[in-house]
């Protein structure tokens, strides 16, 4: 009841407004988040809600444009030295954290620590480091063991979780404990005052923000140009909800609203409704390696040639081909590192007395598996309902355990057995970015230190050591081919298909940028 409260009591601020101070260019825009913000640091999790939210309140060192290139974002020089074991990053002038103070180098020494203790790519970087120091206010030094040239990709990348610069004070938090106060440096500050957990959200422009001077180049790179004075996300109860609130002009920008209500959002005349994310959503199935039935690698083994693609796909995207993509391995199709490699194994006939006696010899003896089964966002759901039938079939007894996602995301860390709270198998998603190289987090599979699944595999990460230190593109292709086949050994998740989401947005809205919600640029017109 709070959230349909806090969804309905925004919409009735706005129809009580005056018609013309709702037009008005400073009113505040009005968004729909694709779940619940209830997590806040973006260190801690790999929910995009939270990343998004993130890039709004913190800067980042780098920024990535629109070719995937990295730029300057905080910094206003780069120096490399020593055959490239030396890197010198200078902040620029004029950094300010929101509580006024200025932003130093040793703010962001602090920052780059704690974020790569739980990212992949940050873990790489720093077994590669001698020493990470701020040796003056405003300069940050690396010291490398070895070359590490995707340095500028590691600071900036924006795949999960982004490498957030933050005061020292909240930096020196355990990486395993989130933080809860949000002072960053970037172009919003974050209300928590206003803030209502799995309901509402707000942001205001952040006056001491200084824009980088060039335009921006896509994405997080270049000027951050702050139009709006404040930003509400809202969330709403229901897609029907969301769908009668855009028609009615009383929302400005949806980001997940479901194929079955495009066609009513496109006929309203006043909402666009487009793709703007061509790097697409990819959808797995994870599962808890540290607990039978999936501790037993031979198991998930069996269980990948069950997965039909297009069965997950059409029931997440509808029976448009043009939508989603099968055929998916694990890296993004379409990108450097997308392979074949060993791709019969989920492109071959789909043969359920096959599985259902290759489960039985790799030793599932009726084991209980708890599905987490969240009814939103709509694709969750879409993916569970899929998998749970799939499961059934090859004879696996599936227990679903239904639950908003919020709460989905706090059980997903739970470590522990099935019947001590512990979870069995989630479906989740990646942006098509996050899965076009084999640094990130969803292949990081360091056991209990990796994220919710906690795969351990030596040789995957002996394989994406090797990728790290690749001298060219033809030899990253090849040990990505390598990555993928051990994936098919050791199976981290069991990949089921790609999407491309729409976004729905009013015409009066401008500046809707490409790829993921980011606030800067976009105005009322």
């Amino acid at each position: 009841m709070i959230r349909r409260r806090a969804f309905t009591a925004g919409v009735a601020a706005i129809l009580a407004a005056p018609a013309v101070s709702r037009a008005a260019a400073n009113a505040p825009l009005k968004f729909i988040p694709q779940s619940d913000l209830t997590i806040i640091d973006p260190i801690v999790t790999t929910v995009y809600t939270a990343r998004n939210h993130g890039f709004m309140v913190f800067d980042t060192l780098f920024g990535m444009d629109s070719n995937y290139q990295m730029q300057p974002q905080m910094l206003d020089r780069v120096e490399t030295e020593d055959d490239g074991k030396r890197w010198k990053l200078r902040l620029r002038e004029g950094l300010f954290w929101h509580d006024g103070e200025k932003v130093t180098a040793r703010d962001c020494v602090a920052s780059i620590r704690r974020w790569a203790v739980r990212d992949g790519i940050g873990s790489l970087l720093m077994a590669r480091t001698d020493e990470l120091a701020a040796i003056d206010d405003r300069t940050i030094q690396f010291r490398l063991k070895r070359p590490f040239r995707i340095l500028p990709y590691a600071l900036g990348k924006i795949s999960t979780p982004m490498c957030a610069m933050m005061p020292e004070r909240l930096a020196n938090t355990d990486p395993f404990k989130a933080v809860t106060e949000m002072t960053g440096s970037g172009p919003f500050r974050f209300k928590a005052d206003e803030w209502i957990s799995g309901a509402r959200a707000v942001y205001t422009k952040f006056d001491r923000y200084v824009p980088r001077a060039e335009p921006t180049t896509g994405w997080t790179a270049g000027g951050k140009i702050v139009h709006l004075e404040r930003v509400e996300w809202l969330t709403s109860p229901d897609d029907g909800t969301s769908a009668s609130a855009m028609r009615a002009g009383e929302m400005d920008w949806w980001e997940l609203p479901t194929p079955d209500l495009l066609p009513m959002l496109r006929k309203s005349g006043k909402i666009r409704v487009e793709i703007k994310d061509r790097n697409g959503t990819l959808g797995f199935m994870k599962t808890n390696n540290l607990q039978p039935p999936f501790n037993n690698a031979a198991i998930r083994r069996a269980l990948l040639s069950a997965i039909d693609q297009k069965e997950f796909m059409t029931a997440v995207a509808g029976e448009d081909p043009a939508m989603w993509r099968a055929g998916v391995g694990i890296f993004t199709p379409g990108t450097d590192m997308a392979t074949d490699a060993g791709m019969e194994v989920l492109n071959g006939p789909r043969d359920l007395a096959k599985v259902r006696a290759a489960l039985k010899d790799a030793g599932y003896n009726g084991e209980k598996v708890v599905m987490l089964a969240p009814g939103e966002p709509y694709y969750r759901k879409a993916m569970t309902d899929v998998g749970t039938a799939m499961m059934q079939s090859v004879g696996m007894n599936v227990e679903t355990a239904a639950m908003d996602w919020g709460t989905a995301i706090v059980r997903r860390e739970i470590k522990k057995p099935v019947d001590q709270g512990g979870w069995s198998t989630v479906f989740t998603t990646a942006n098509g970015l996050d899965m076009q190289t084999p640094l990130l987090h969803f292949l990081r599979t360091t056991g209990e230190k990796a994220w919710f699944g906690w795969t351990d595999s030596p040789k995957i990460e002996e394989l994406r050591s090797a990728w790290a230190d690749a001298p060219d593109l033809d030899t990253q292709k090849k040990v990505a081919a390598d990555i993928q086949r051990q994936c098919w050994i050791d199976v981290p998740h069991l990949p089921v298909g790609i999407w491309y989401q729409p976004v729905a947005w009013q015409n009066s809205i401008d500046g809707i940028p490409d790829g993921f919600p980011l606030f800067w640029g976009a105005r009322r017109v």
